[in-house]
């Protein structure tokens, strides 16, 4: 079939909406580092709304640090891409023509690092996820960063805004160390120079994105007459709250619904304890069911009034901005989960446990813990997880463990199979477990028992008698 393109562009259905601008009068004012299916349905979308409202500086330069499979499904298609927003039956489709290019830089490391460092580059942003935080080699987004700044001090040029869109709490500050440290490591004096003059803004992110299908590209194929082997689909919902720290020009991001904010941090806090602590426990505790989608997990009664109660308890660690109304962002929540459209793998979502796990429900523990105050259903999650790590669900299907951590994983488990002692070997891996945690022995106990119940009994019989207890 023939392919979404600038030369198809305008056969497309009347109801799909299109860039309303000359993409050849476009800048690239934009790089943004990891370009995968979450940039192309959230920070994108920005980008374009500033395009379309006649700011033609904020074209998006994509790169990919590791993986081509972003360029070659956009490169056929001159960086035209779908939106598919669904919402029940309904369906949305907008092109996006942000994307001007996508580099990939084990292709052509030079070409990168001539974008980042061209005048007109004034914003970075970057999905990495929180495993990309670890690297500071040259061929690392801090890597890539720091040598970028270098060559423009050198051209006198002043240096761009850095902006993580990752679901870390204060991902600004995390990435301005590692890029510093990248820096230092080379010469102490541009280090210096990123410090004082370059700008890295924390931001909180919030769309759900599920993973593409082969029948949601065949389902568009149909719908709009041309095949997009580069669509996304998501939801109606986005949101995107910035720190007020720029070091250069940027669109009017408020015009496109973006929150400029002194402090993002009670945002992070919310969105990451509230959404993705919930989406972590429903993707162990559903996955191991063996079920296979958010919505359909959520559905499940005894599921619901668990997630209810994980929000109880994660809300009173909460202190919420100006703006943010808990109750009402809780309900929002729960809608979202149960919009079966957007068919949210949990498999998907359960990907990354150690990087995930400590800001999502280990923090949250934590802030009860010092209260005094008990945390069954955020331990239980954690429980979840630690089972999942078996690698087979309660079914005995076999399913991979996902994890940058997963040899450290295996190794530290070794031929454990009594639920104390895969509880131990679990919590003695540092890199997920802070010491005061792992010291609590009222903790360790609820872990124990709540691994032994799900590996005997089974998640949904769990939830079950945790709903009735």
């Amino acid at each position: 079939m023939t392919r979404l393109s600038a030369a198809t562009l305008a056969g497309l259905p009347a109801d799909v909406e299109g860039p309303r601008y000359d993409r050849a009068q476009v800048g690239t004012g934009v790089v943004h580092l990891g370009i995968g299916a979450f940039h192309r349905a959230h920070q994108a979308v920005f980008f374009e709304h500033a395009l379309n409202g006649g700011d033609l500086r904020w074209g998006v330069s994509g790169a990919s640090l590791r993986s081509p499979v972003v360029h070659d499904a956009l490169a056929p298609q001159d960086g035209l891409y779908s939106v598919v927003t669904r919402d029940g039956a309904e369906e949305r489709v907008q092109v996006i023509g942000a994307v001007r290019e996508v580099l990939v830089a084990p292709r052509d490391p030079a070409a990168l690092l001539a974008r980042l460092a061209a005048r007109d580059t004034h914003i970075v942003t970057l999905t990495i996820t929180e495993k990309g935080y670890a690297a500071g080699t040259p061929d690392s987004a801090a890597g890539y960063l720091a040598a970028a700044l270098a060559e423009r001090r050198a051209n006198g040029i002043d240096p761009f805004t850095v902006i993580s869109c990752d679901n870390l709490s204060h991902n600004g500050d995390r990435l301005k160390q590692a890029v510093l440290a990248a820096a230092r490591a080379s010469d102490p004096a541009l280090a210096d120079w990123i410090e004082h003059k370059a700008a890295f803004p924390s931001s909180m992110v919030d769309r759900i994105v599920p993973a593409t299908s082969e029948d949601d590209i065949a389902h568009l194929a149909t719908r709009i007459g041309v095949e997009d082997r580069a669509m996304v689909k998501t939801e109606p919902f986005r949101q995107w709250v910035i720190e007020d720290r720029f070091s250069g020009p940027r669109p009017d991001l408020e015009a496109a619904g973006v929150q400029i904010t002194r402090d993002v941090a009670p945002w992070e806090d919310a969105k990451l304890r509230l959404l993705n602590g919930a989406h972590s426990a429903i993707a162990y505790l559903g996955g191991l069911a063996g079920i296979a989608f958010v919505h359909e997990v959520i559905a499940r009664p005894a599921a619901f009034a668990f997630i209810e109660a994980l929000m109880d308890e994660t809300a009173a660690t909460l202190t919420p901005p100006p703006g943010l109304d808990i109750p009402a962002y809780r309900a929002a929540l729960l809608a979202r989960f149960a919009n079966p459209a957007l068919q949210h793998r949990t498999r998907q979502i359960a990907m990354d446990g150690s990087q995930k796990l400590p800001q999502r429900l280990l923090a949250p523990i934590a802030t009860l813990f010092d209260r005094d105050r008990a945390a069954p259903t955020l331990t239980l999650a954690v429980a979840g997880w630690m089972r999942w790590t078996a690698g087979r669900d309660d079914q005995g299907e076999p399913h991979a463990v996902e994890d940058p951590l997963a040899p450290a994983i295996a190794a530290a488990l070794g031929g454990a199979t009594d639920p104390g002692d895969r509880v131990a070997a679990l919590l003695s891996l540092r890199q997920i477990f802070p010491e005061r945690l792992a010291a609590d022995r009222p903790f360790r106990d609820a872990l124990t028992r709540d691994v032994a119940m799900l590996h005997d009994q089974g998640a949904l019989a769990t939830l079950e008698r945790f709903r009735r207890g």
